[in-house]
């Protein structure tokens, strides 16, 4: 079995800990990196200790305050389009998989909050939705074009990690000239976790095994198999090494199923495609067709996902994060760790 990591803090401790779970406690490592890829060093040297290690805190997980694992130096590579079912929401169904389609984005570390914290929609943001997608975690620098064939892929992931790829539609495809960067990098719009689980020898395999679900007030709007992934992973990762630089510590988020509340309709798409020289137009004409669809995230609910394999051999851990104003938030950034 592979290793469950975590981040989190101690009651009344404003000092963030790395820690290992099992059977639901936790057990406090001694490495006091600020930075994943850290982490990830220590246990390319010393994994068999760490498997058995750690301080016993006597804490369960709903005992601490969860942290992101994935850090502020992880870029966050991502995919878009990656699930039949998703493209037909979108509008963007194709018959045929081209290499070329694989689209990928950044979206900014600065948007990486807690598997349990709130997710804080922007001022102005009315159409906030939410993307389940299953996260690997780079192991392996890739820094130049590489040639990544299936059964090498272990090399190159360390790991599995549950993210939401929240996103506010109005700065994605309303917003000056388009802004998927901002609109998918607020603070807050990437609760990652709870668990990074590190994999074992051969679970690598299981990439293709995972099922993937979110709720909202308890109303099921995702579910898929990792199965369904049109760009694999192994291609995407031998794609993208052709522009970026991939490094351990950092991630790659592989895209959402269908059900996301986005709906490019036939009203929505000539919303955005007519008016692509009028940012204002576009804006108010994608919010006058897509405003009166209940599924968008609204203040108070409760977002909830879970990644786990179909054999029950691997679980990511459930994130809950609930949608509050900005005007209400405490604080818009994760309190300094250290």
């Amino acid at each position: 079995m592979g290793l469950s990591i975590i981040r989190y803090r101690q009651p009344g401790s404003d000092q963030a800990t790395w820690g290992r779970l099992e059977k639901g406690l936790v057990y406090a490592l001694p490495w006091e990196d600020r930075e994943l890829r850290g982490v990830l060093e220590h246990l390319a040297q010393r994994r068999a200790a760490a498997a058995d290690g750690g301080t016993p805190t006597g804490l369960s997980l709903a005992e601490v305050e969860l942290l992101s694992p994935l850090t502020p130096a992880s870029t966050l590579l991502c995919q878009g389009l990656n699930y039949a079912s998703h493209q037909q929401e979108a509008g963007m169904h194709k018959a045929a998989i081209d290499p070329q389609d694989n689209l990928l984005f950044i979206k900014s570390s600065a948007s990486l909050t807690g598997a349990d914290n709130d997710i804080i929609r922007p001022t102005g943001c009315e159409l906030l939705d939410y993307e389940a997608e299953l996260g690997l975690v780079i192991g392996k620098p890739i820094v130049a074009p590489t040639d990544v064939p299936r059964d090498a892929l272990g090399d190159y992931v360390a790991g599995f990690i549950a993210c939401n790829d929240v996103s506010a539609r109005d700065q994605q495809l309303g917003g000056p000239a388009m802004q998927w960067f901002r609109g998918k990098s607020y603070r807050t719009f990437c609760p990652a976790g709870p668990v990074l689980y590190l994999l074992d020898d051969g679970e690598i395999d299981y990439v293709d095994r995972l099922n993937v679900k979110l709720w909202v007030n308890g109303e099921l709007r995702q579910s898929a198999s990792t199965a369904q992934l049109l760009h694999k992973p192994h291609d995407t990762l031998g794609f993208a090494s052709r522009f970026a630089n991939l490094h351990p510590g950092d991630c790659l988020l592989t895209g959402t199923p269908g059900g996301v509340a986005l709906n490019m309709n036939l009203k929505t798409g000539l919303a955005v495609l007519l008016n692509m020289r009028n940012d204002a137009r576009r804006l108010a004409k994608l919010r006058a067709a897509q405003g009166g669809s209940p599924d968008y995230l609204r203040d108070g609910d409760v977002v909830e996902l879970e990644i786990c394999s179909e054999d029950g051999q691997i679980s990511l851990g459930r994130q809950r994060n609930r949608v509050v104003p900005e005007s209400v938030a405490d604080d818009l950034q994760e309190p300094p760790a250290g």
